[in-house]
């Protein structure tokens, strides 16, 4: 009498624990499958973000070249307008006077440093404008 009543708790017990091992296969395989396209997203990612990190290196190596060229090219520019407006006003030798007042007015066509601040500021905005020209080509 016990092997009919076991029996039939025999069968209850192993077909759970069939379904559950079949549950169980499922459940691995379905993970196991997403979690190799996971792993082949974040390689391709990966690859994605390397490729990106090269293309801003080699954008910011432009534009420092193109910062360098057009800081060179405005200091440059800077140096020749001292010279040309800076040679025009003279201080006063060693004669006892006390030398020339800075003014704005110009006196017998002498430069005021208002028209040499003028000048530079004039000259730091092309070179500006030539930056942001330069730089917007590069497509950043």
């Amino acid at each position: 009498m016990l092997d009919i009543l076991i029996s039939p708790f025999a069968k209850i017990i192993g077909v759970i624990a069939l379904v559950g091992a079949l549950f169980g296969a499922g459940y691995y395989k379905g993970y196991s499958g997403e979690k190799e396209r996971f792993d082949a997203f974040k390689a391709e990612l990966e690859a994605q973000v390397k490729a990106q990190e090269a293309i801003n290196e080699a954008t910011k190596k432009q534009q420092d070249i193109i910062g360098k060229s057009i800081r060179s090219e405005y200091e440059a520019k800077l140096s020749a307008i001292k010279s040309y407006y800076g040679g025009v006003r003279q201080q006063s030798s060693s004669n006892g006077l006390s030398p020339i007042p800075n003014s704005s007015i110009s006196l017998n066509g002498k430069t005021t440093d208002l028209e040499l601040n003028c000048a530079y500021t004039t000259q730091q905005l092309v070179s500006l404008q030539d930056w942001i020209v330069e730089v917007s080509k590069t497509g950043r």
